[in-house]
């Protein structure tokens, strides 16, 4: 029979919960809902030491408000699910979290056709869901059902999402210790996403990590010395750097769902010894581009993961040249030398500048929905093998380090039917991240393919022009999309001029 609890934070603040006799359990802790489930109340089965309850309240007290009471802040709540009270009951210690938002739970879970199974309908979607290429192969039984899946430009989404948190964290002088797609919540459907368990967060030189983390995410570093007592100098212990690399790890999983350093190498033919090996201080990128040792052997692999463990079909290189420059410098400069891995700031920027390089494939049964453009005169979407037909605009952005001078930015925007262009395009001082005004993600001028040829309609913009014909685009003006066509966006300090290149097909 179920009975309603009441417990109190040290300060006399009261929370309750809803004991029926079988809490939800995750690794370390027992976890209750409140009476109207706004809440969960979360009790460490093991008795937390000193050093244990100081960190906590470091991690509910002074990180979560410098995080979420100073400007900004309440950006972050979507991002994190961050504890924000601490309770004593029955010798226990609790942590008082807000419940999961509601898209972090499974509508349908399984396909329905796939037979009568347990069903995880109302379950948390925690990224290994996602990031495993069994769940969304009709071969297999237990398939997730085609409306949980999104598509490949929500995962870049999710993608950006998790970056920015990442942020946000190692900004604030924290790491996660545990980063992985067990400790992030995701949903494709809607591109959001949210990183839980921060009450394990490690606060370098202040408090230690409780865990190395976990298998698929554990740095080389980290697996290669973890029999090392802890105070020797030589062991190395979860921090920042570790998080790049599970951060790296978790975006190839889910815009490959495959993982980078599983291959086809055998190490040793223990297969512990082997995993500590692979995993550790003989770990190699499985696309290697001169050490092919790793490459999976395809006669091994189940067919539930294919055709994504096939890295000549669909090669890391699909993720466009500013991932794949990332994915250079985490799993092949950095995989062994965690001071130069990317940080998730220049992860976000890659991502962010990707999905300007991204086109809707034309064909209708994609499940991926969405392709980089490969800079190449004939793009294919490299997921259903369709080839784009018709005229391909791509703008090349320009900026003016001085008053008439333009140079290129290696930066592209690739040109659909209903595509926008907003003020990070046409101003290189602003940039799409969480310190954008409501007004700043608000569309200054989209494209449309009118009456056979291509227009871009001005709806924000003060001081557009069409530099060839040196003529003003007024605000509700269009102007003809053309080849070597130079429009400048904005006069402003900052201003972008765009030159447009035709894909013809």
């Amino acid at each position: 029979m179920s009975k309603t609890v009441t417990v109190k934070t040290a300060e006399g603040k009261t929370y309750q919960f809803v004991d029926n006799g079988s809490p939800m359990q995750g690794g370390m802790k027992d976890v209750y809902f409140s009476p109207d489930k706004s809440y969960v109340v979360a009790f460490f089965r093991d008795k937390q030491d000193f050093n244990s309850k100081e960190r906590l309240k470091n991690i509910v007290i002074k990180y979560r408000k410098s995080i979420f009471e100073n400007i900004g802040g309440e950006y972050w709540k979507d991002l994190f699910c961050w504890p924000y009270d601490i309770v004593e009951h029955n010798g226990q210690t609790g942590i008082i979290v807000p419940v999961y938002q509601k898209q972090f739970f499974f509508q349908q879970g399984y396909n329905l056709a796939a037979g009568n199974f347990a069903s995880i309908k109302g379950k948390e979607k925690e990224g290994k869901w996602f990031a495993s290429p069994q769940f969304r192969s009709k071969q297999f039984k237990l398939h997730l059902d085609k409306s949980e899946l999104g598509d490949w430009g929500k995962y870049i989404a999710v993608c950006i999402k998790i970056s920015r948190a990442v942020k946000r964290m190692h900004a604030a002088g924290l790491a996660h210790s545990d980063l992985s797609y067990k400790n992030v919540l995701i949903d494709p459907v809607t591109g959001k996403a949210a990183i839980i368990d921060i009450d394990g967060l490690v606060v370098p030189g202040k408090f230690p990590p409780d865990v190395i983390g976990t298998p698929d995410f554990i740095a080389p570093e980290v697996m290669a010395t973890k029999y090392l007592p802890k105070t020797d100098p030589n062991r190395k212990l979860p921090n920042i750097q570790t998080d790049r690399h599970a951060l790296a790890v978790m975006i190839y999983m889910y815009l490959l769902y495959r993982h980078p350093l599983r291959g086809g190498k055998i190490h040793d033919t223990d297969p512990q010894k082997d995993e500590e090996l692979g995993m550790g201080s003989k770990a190699l990128f499985v696309e290697h581009p001169t050490d092919k040792s790793n490459r999976p052997k395809l006669n091994q692999v189940k067919p539930t993961h294919l055709p994504w463990a096939d890295v000549a079909k669909i090669p890391y290189t699909v993720a466009g040249p500013y991932l794949k420059t990332l994915f250079d410098k985490a799993f092949i400069d950095g995989l062994h030398n965690p001071a130069i891995r990317p940080t998730a700031d220049e992860w976000e920027q890659a991502l962010i500048k990707t999905v300007d390089l991204m086109q809707p494939c034309q064909n209708p049964n994609c499940e991926q929905k969405w392709f980089v453009f490969d800079n190449s005169t004939k793009p294919c979407c490299p997921f259903c093998g369709t080839q784009y037909r018709g005229q391909l605009p791509v703008l090349n952005l320009y900026y003016s380090p001085k008053p008439g001078n333009f140079r290129p930015e290696n930066h592209r925007l690739m040109v659909y039917s209903g595509q926008n262009i907003y003020q990070w395009h046409s101003n290189r001082k602003v940039f799409p991240n969480e310190r954008l005004t409501a007004e700043q993600t608000k569309p200054v001028a989209d494209f449309h393919f009118h009456n056979g040829k291509w227009i871009l309609i001005n709806r924000k913009l003060t001081s557009m022009k069409d530099v060839m014909e040196d003529k003003e685009i007024p605000i509700g003006q269009s102007v003809d999309i053309t080849d070597g066509k130079k429009i400048l966006l904005s006069k402003e300090e900052g201003g972008r001029l765009v030159i447009v290149q035709l894909v013809n097909n």
